[in-house]
């Protein structure tokens, strides 16, 4: 990455973390690459999530997002592409193809953070997963799949709330988890949506 654009990026973090705090908690270290899976409340989930994973991992470590959100304006056009280097994904589009751009990330030894409900949820555990996260690792059983919990994002930074609220946010990231169990697609996402229920009750 540019070193002009990282310390933008890193600022953007930074700001997050002197507002709503950003405190880290792992199971075990984070491997890569990998992807991180979370619940997903707010706007903030993503930086939130960033600025939580270590500095190391950081240039390596791609969102995954909407395409039709993220390209609406040219500040978010910058955020995006050049801050962010964010995997935009057509969400009309939907089935295989529209996991082709994270696999294509995936084969360049990049991670992803993916957040499976889909869409921001106002609630302390998260909705049910959408079924992307089964088909993105089922060919790759050696893929580590690492479950998040944010916690307070969805209050600090509620949907239609212009800025966020001093309040402390923090991650928790559990053990990686693989999709090498020869599961059917309902007993696997079962299984993923478990594990960020389950670091919920840590907090």
């Amino acid at each position: 990455m540019n070193p002009f654009f990282r310390m933008q990026r890193d600022i953007l973090l930074g700001l997050q973390r002197l507002v709503v705090g950003g405190a880290a908690f792992y199971d075990v270290p984070p491997v890569h690459p990998c992807v991180f899976f979370a619940n997903h409340t707010s706007h903030l989930d993503t930086t939130g999530l960033l600025a939580a994973i270590p500095p190391s991992m950081r240039d390596r470590t791609r969102p995954v997002a909407g395409a039709d959100y993220w390209n609406k304006t040219a500040m978010r056009r910058y955020i995006a592409h050049t801050l962010l280097n964010v995997v935009l994904v057509d969400r009309e589009k939907g089935g295989a193809d529209a996991l082709l751009p994270l696999k294509a990330a995936l084969d360049q030894h990049d991670s992803l953070i993916v957040f499976p409900e889909g869409t921001r949820r106002d609630t302390t555990l998260p909705g049910e997963f959408k079924s992307g996260l089964y088909h993105l690792s089922k060919d790759r059983p050696a893929l580590a799949l690492i479950p998040v919990y944010q916690q307070n994002l969805h209050r600090a930074l509620p949907k239609g709330a212009p800025f966020p609220l001093p309040l402390l946010c923090r991650s928790h990231f559990g053990t990686p988890l693989y999709n090498d169990r020869g599961e059917d697609k309902e007993t696997f996402i079962a299984r993923m949506h478990q594990a960020v229920c389950d670091l919920a009750d840590t907090f």
